[in-house]
C-alpha cells in the first residue's frame, strides 16, 4: 500500500497550501474554505477584542484572568477550526503553546457571522464547540446588529440572551462589565462633524 493510499482526508498541510486570501478549516473530514473577513467583519472582531481585553485580560474595569486570540487555529480532535475570537481562562492556558495551533478547547468562542460563514458557524462548528466542551459561544451578526450568547448546559447550547442595537452587552462569561453593542459597529455611526 503506497503512502498516498494511507491519506484518509484533508489535513493541516492542505490548509497551509491555501492562498493567504482564504481561511481553511477541516470539519467532519471536509476541507471548508472561506474568503478572508470583510472590513465590517474584521472591525467588529477588533472592536469586540478591544472591549474584552482591557477588562477581562488586564483587569482594567473588570476581573481579568483571560487570554484572548484572534483567529486561532484550533485542533479539536480530527477537526481544525478557526473561530474569529477565542478566550481561555488563564488557568486553563497557563503557557503559550509551542505549536502554531492550540489543542486546548477555549472557554469562550465568538463567531462573526457573514453570508459566507453563517452556515458553518450556526451548524457544524457550533456542534463541534459543544462536543469539545467550549463553555460559551457568541454569534455576532454585524449586518443585523445582533449578538446571540449561548452557554453549554448538559452538552446542549442554551440561549442566554439576544442583544440588539441600542442595548448593552453584559452576558456570561463577560457579565462583570458591560459595553454598548453599537460600539462594535463604527461604520454604522456617522463620523462627528467639526463645528
Amino acid at each position: 500500500m503506497g503512502e498516498a493510499a494511507l491519506k484518509l482526508g484533508p489535513g493541516p498541510s492542505d490548509i497551509a497550501a491555501l492562498p493567504e486570501t482564504l481561511v481553511g478549516e477541516i470539519i467532519d473530514g471536509i476541507l471548508e474554505v472561506q474568503p478572508r473577513p470583510t472590513p465590517r467583519h474584521a472591525v467588529a472582531a477588533t472592536e469586540l477584542g478591544y472591549e474584552l481585553i482591557g477588562r477581562f485580560r488586564r483587569g482594567r474595569g473588570g476581573p481579568g484572568g483571560w487570554i484572548f486570540m484572534v483567529e486561532p487555529e484550533l485542533h479539536l480532535g480530527p477537526h481544525v477550526v478557526v473561530p474569529d475570537l477565542a478566550g481561555w481562562r488563564r488557568e486553563r492556558l497557563p503557557a503559550e503553546p509551542e505549536t502554531p495551533f492550540v489543542e486546548v478547547a477555549p472557554d469562550w468562542v465568538c463567531e462573526i457571522l457573514s453570508p459566507a460563514t453563517a452556515r458553518l458557524d450556526r451548524g457544524p462548528k457550533r456542534r463541534l464547540y459543544a462536543e469539545a466542551a467550549v463553555g460559551h459561544l457568541w454569534l455576532l451578526d454585524p449586518n443585523a446588529g445582533e449578538l446571540e450568547a449561548f452557554a453549554l448546559v448538559g452538552g446542549r447550547w442554551m440561549l442566554l440572551a439576544t442583544i440588539q442595537r441600542g442595548e448593552d452587552v453584559a452576558v456570561a462569561p463577560f457579565d462583570a462589565a458591560s459595553f454598548p453593542l453599537d460600539d462594535l459597529f463604527p461604520f454604522d455611526t456617522p463620523p462627528a462633524t467639526e463645528a
